[in-house]
């Protein structure tokens, strides 16, 4: 007897707990659920846990509750200035509305719901990027742009039952058939830019030339002026001492110059002279002319001085002490002084002596 209960027992038991098991259901955390019985909505569960339902009669439908991602495809957009341009963006979108969502998109869930969502978003980022130039698209802060596209894809994605959150464009470019020529474009304007750089760099590298060429004449002009005035006024110079020197002896300086002619007359290399012995050009060959020649007296040797006389004589010139020398050019300035340069004083041995007066003898007595 007991084991007929049994054995009809275990099948009631075995219904029991098939309608229990179909009775209850769970919701995730990351979960919102309807409870749907012959297609209409009776219960909405957002809250995570277990919850309860009739068997075989309710249904139980869940949705992801957590932001989901809706990337959009590549799209050719016109904006303001009439440039196209490819954008692609990403938008981020979250189901708000459990029954609305339900009533907008039936039995096609999130797959259906994004179908539906991505013309709006398109939409909207063409509305949106239409109503600019291209230089705010292609700019670092589209930020206001993005706000303006999240802004209006809500709004028309309200009846959805669902919220769009964010949307970011990830990519904005030129089509591909105009790439090649804005690329050439932009080389051009860069090869213009470098040519114009090496011609301001040419002419300032010719200025600083020309400036540097223009310096290195003047120089070279003034210390050339300074030369030939120091060469001249060393020439003026050289030819007073040569004339002073020479003017206390015409004998010897007619030596002298007889000298010189015989050492560039008497050359082997020189063509053959033919001329009298006893011609002038050979006087100083036969007679020295020493018995004609009037050489300055040589200067008698200073005493000692005593202490006075040597206190007196401080300003004079001492023996053997150099003495500026005193020839002047045609302004009567000291030689050197218009081209800044001062003369080395000459040695008193090179100072011209004063000239003695030429001793006339008496004349002889008449005869008586």
């Amino acid at each position: 007897m007991n084991r007929a209960i049994s054995l009809l027992a275990l099948p009631f038991l075995v219904v029991v707990a098939v309608l229990v098991v179909s009775a209850l259901y769970i919701v995730d955390v990351r979960e919102k659920a309807l409870v749907l019985r012959f297609g209409e909505v009776v219960e909405v569960r957002e809250e995570p846990g277990l919850g309860i339902k009739v068997p075989f009669l309710d249904n139980v439908v869940k949705y992801d509750a957590r932001i989901l991602g809706l990337p959009t495809p590549p799209m050719e957009v016109t904006p303001l200035d009439d440039r196209r341009l490819v954008v692609d963006a990403f938008a981020r979108w979250q189901i708000t509305d459990v029954v609305q969502f339900r009533r907008a998109v039936g039995a096609g869930g999130i797959e259906f719901a994004q179908r539906r969502l991505e013309p709006i978003v398109t939409n909207a980022i063409r509305q949106v990027l239409g109503s600019v130039p291209s230089t705010t698209v292609l700019s670092d802060d589209r930020t206001p742009l993005m706000n303006r596209i999240r802004d209006l894809s809500r709004d028309d994605a309200r009846d959805l039952g669902i919220r769009v959150i964010d949307v970011r464009l990830t990519r904005t470019d030129l089509p591909e058939q105009n790439l090649t020529a804005t690329y050439a474009r932009m080389r051009a304007e860069r090869e213009r830019e470098a040519a114009d750089e090496i011609a301001r760099g040419g002419e300032a590298a010719q200025r600083v030339r020309a400036a540097a060429d223009r310096t290195v004449v003047e120089l070279t002009s003034e210390a050339r002026k300074r030369a030939e005035v120091v060469r001249g006024e060393a020439d003026a110079r050289r030819n007073a001492i040569y004339a002073d020197a020479f003017g206390r002896d015409p004998e010897f300086f007619a030596f002298t110059r007889s000298m010189t002619s015989y050492e560039r007359a008497l050359r082997g290399e020189n063509s053959s002279l033919v001329i009298q012995p006893q011609g002038e050009f050979f006087d100083y060959l036969r007679d020295a002319g020493s018995d004609r020649a009037n050489p300055v007296p040589a200067p008698a040797p200073a005493a000692e001085p005593d202490a006075e006389a040597e206190a007196g004589a401080q300003g004079a010139i001492q023996p053997g002490e150099a003495v500026a020398p005193t020839e002047t050019n045609r302004e009567g300035e000291p030689l050197g002084a218009g081209a800044g340069v001062t003369l080395t004083p000459l040695p008193e041995s090179l100072a011209a002596p004063p000239q003695e007066e030429p001793v006339v003898p008496p004349a002889p007595l008449p005869a008586d």
